[in-house]
């Protein structure tokens, strides 16, 4: 059964509109459309979270640095989507992070999020190198938005590559924004910018007018 959420403008300075719960497909996908997500610890209740402001990448809108065009055109790495999904999200969660100890993506995450693939809601980028996969991320799709869960690299500028093609893709199926959720440098630098949770949720209620494309990405 899936659960009601609050108003996310109800949500707590911090930005967490509710505790509890479950990762079943009808509440990830409900929270999802209202402009809510998951995120939590092991051992943790499951908090679901809506900040202000929001982290915002619009497809046109990434910066592609001249050393990342020159390594999009050497021909280095291949770019898929959905071809290793399981395998990238089993990379996100063990990949440190500067200033996190441990990850939030619990073995109940990766099974819900797996799910949700399998239905045709999550997708994945991959960047392969020489047969290995090497970079890469994942998240939900819904209408005209994509919600970028996780990223990962393994080599240098391989999750850029990953989002570049992510871009590529949003751009040509017409997809209204990726959501980035919470703010950091690195995606500032990417080209993603903040703005007011109301000025999101308006953007989202658009964006879920949009059909959800639930086949197995192609590029």
């Amino acid at each position: 059964m899936s659960i009601h959420f609050p108003d996310p403008e109800q949500a707590t300075p911090e930005g967490i509109v509710a505790t509890g719960g479950n990762l079943e497909p009808e509440t990830l996908l409900e929270a999802y459309s209202k402009g809510i997500f998951p995120w939590y610890s092991e051992g943790m209740p499951i908090l679901w979270w809506s900040p202000d402001p929001r982290m915002v990448l619009f497809p046109d809108e990434m910066k592609v640095s001249h050393s990342l065009r020159q390594v999009l055109r050497s021909g280095k790495f291949k770019c898929l989507p959905d071809t290793a999904f399981p395998e990238v999200i089993e990379q996100c969660a063990k990949v440190p992070r500067k200033g996190e100890d441990g990850t939030w993506i619990t073995p109940e995450m990766k099974e819900a999020y797996i799910r949700l693939h399998e239905m045709g809601y999550a997708h994945s980028f991959e960047t392969w190198h020489r047969g290995e996969l090497v970079g890469g991320l994942y998240g939900v799709s819904l209408g005209g938005a994509f919600f970028g869960e996780s990223m990962f690299h393994l080599t240098t500028d391989a999750s850029k590559v990953a989002l570049f093609h992510l871009t590529q893709w949003c751009k040509q199926h017409n997809f209204n924004f990726i959501d980035a959720q919470i703010p950091t440098e690195y995606l500032a630098s990417l080209g993603a910018r903040e703005i007011p949770r109301k000025e999101f949720l308006e953007m989202l209620g658009k964006a879920m007018k949009k059909e959800t494309v639930k086949k197995k990405w192609i590029l």
